[in-house]
């Protein structure tokens, strides 16, 4: 059973979707490096209970050690970084707009869970990467948030094809991600998510991060490069990290080194990235 045609139908309709949350499109023009722009992002932040709730609760995760208690989004804009904070809140708002009151088999949590341990995973890989070819943090963190927002569109517009691709990826079966999609949707979760970050006017690396991200090789990648690399690799490096993507666990050499990367280096940055897994697993954001 193809769900395509009706999927398409609500595609048609990409306007129909929910808008970009006021808050997002404020932080996303938001400039940090003056103490105006810093006093701006605290103050939208706090005007929202959930999303400061949220940013105050993984404040105190063990993902970011803080070692006290914290209690405020000034202290978790301490123990974060401006940047993070910041890509976490539009993470945190562009994901509840899609939310709808009875959830189906796509949990909003296994997927935050699953989006927060690949963006903190990223930032780890991108250390590695030489200067001249690391993304910013913000963009590296907003990609990591996003990328795979496409679920949540698919979950949005269409609950029965959303729990038949989660049964199929769950099944066992040896296909690749991107044929099971196409076979089930006609589409697949990158495009679904990258129409919609197209709709709301989000950055063209961003788009094309979420578009590309399982094809990486697409000459039309090459707008969110490296970050479209970036993410291909951590997401073979956490293959089923809160959501079943079945994603190869093979990083090829040459993966390595279109983020500047020696392969040498490989043992030393896996060894980095169990322990944000580890810590990720404990994150209960729904």
């Amino acid at each position: 059973m193809t769900h395509g045609i009706d999927l398409q139908h609500s595609l048609d309709r990409i306007d129909t979707l929910p808008a970009l949350p006021v808050i997002a499109q404020k932080l996303l023009t938001l400039a940090l490096d003056t103490d105006e722009g810093e006093a701006q992002l605290l103050k939208l932040i706090a005007q929202d209970p959930q999303i400061s709730a949220k940013i105050i609760g993984l404040s105190n995760s063990a993902l970011f050690g803080s070692p006290r208690k914290i209690t405020s989004i000034s202290d978790a804009a301490m123990c974060l970084g401006l940047t993070q904070v910041k890509s976490v809140a539009v993470g945190i708002a562009t994901m509840s707009a899609l939310a709808r009151p009875s959830e189906g088999k796509f949990k909003s949590s296994d997927l935050w869970t699953h989006n927060m341990a690949i963006a903190n995973t990223m930032r780890v890989v991108a250390r590695h990467m030489p200067a001249r070819l690391r993304p910013l943090d913000d963009q590296i963190f907003l990609a990591g948030l996003l990328h795979d927002i496409g679920y949540n569109v698919l979950s949005f517009l269409d609950g029965n094809a959303s729990d038949a691709l989660y049964d199929k990826l769950n099944a066992g079966s040896h296909d690749s991600l991107l044929n099971i999609e196409q076979q089930l949707l006609g589409t697949h979760h990158g495009e679904l998510g990258a129409r919609l970050a197209l709709h709301w006017g989000l950055p063209e690396e961003i788009i094309a991060v979420i578009r590309y991200h399982h094809m990486p090789d697409n000459v039309d990648a090459e707008a969110g490069q490296p970050l479209v690399s970036l993410v291909h690799l951590v997401e073979k490096i956490l293959p089923e990290l809160g959501i079943s993507e079945h994603t190869r666990h093979d990083i090829l050499p040459q993966e390595w080194m279109a983020l500047g990367i020696d392969a040498t280096e490989r043992n030393d940055i896996v060894q980095e990235v169990n322990t944000v897994a580890e810590q990720a697993k404990q994150l209960a954001i729904a």
